[in-house]
């Protein structure tokens, strides 16, 4: 049984060994997640190349050969070559230097899998079956994302900021834990998924002036 778990790499030092479309898949969430990623591998796809050209990331352009991952500090090493050998080179130095390793064509290589992931703004949510199908993962995740619109993250922005006003005017936690039950009802969600936002904060505002009179 895995262990969930979210990361926060900003600023950290990530590797990807390799330059085909795996490891253009795993450098693209590692760069939304704000990583330092250097890819090693002597020829890249046309989209990474762009990215090295625009110095969204490092590329070191050559084969991998032990010694690489050393200078780097890596917290994080993607083994994504379509050669097994080299894979398992890099991911046993990776290991002796305390980095985790994920390599997605050899899980027994692996200290960690990436699941499916569908974010909507700073809601981020995750679908994983430990590597037993992949494949339902992403229909799992296509699911959520026709289920989740995009107005979610912008809602969440909205609540962050009517978050501290009902900290502010709600005095008791039975009014507070009363007040998140009644503005994430299905109702007011439902506002949020018709992107009726506006409508939807004005729920939230008269919940906040109804518990506040009653605290």
């Amino acid at each position: 049984m895995q262990y969930p778990l979210n990361m926060d790499l900003g600023g950290q030092s990530c590797v990807v060994v390799g330059g085909g479309p795996v490891a253009q898949r795993k450098t693209a969430t590692l760069l939304l997640a704000d990583a330092d990623v250097t890819v090693i591998a002597p020829q890249l796809t046309p989209k990474l190349s762009a990215l090295a050209a625009a110095d969204a990331l490092h590329w070191l352009a050559q084969p991998y050969r032990a010694g690489l991952l050393g200078v780097l500090h890596p917290r994080l090493v993607f083994c994504a070559t379509d050669d097994p050998a080299v894979n398992q080179q890099a991911a046993a130095e990776a290991k002796t230097l305390g980095a985790l390793v994920n390599a997605a064509a050899q899980p027994e290589l692996s200290d960690f899998t990436v699941p499916a992931s569908l974010r909507r703004g700073d809601v981020l949510f995750t679908v994983s079956t430990e590597g037993k199908s992949p494949a339902l993962s992403r229909i799992l995740r296509q699911q959520l994302e026709e289920y989740f619109p995009e107005e979610l993250g912008l809602w969440l922005e909205r609540v962050h900021v009517l978050r501290d006003r009902m900290k502010r005017e709600l005095s008791t936690s039975e009014a507070r834990q009363a007040f998140w039950r009644r503005v994430l009802d299905k109702r007011v969600l439902s506002l949020v998924e018709a992107g009726q936002l506006d409508q939807a904060e004005v729920e939230i505002q008269n919940a906040i002036t109804d518990f506040g009179a009653e605290s």
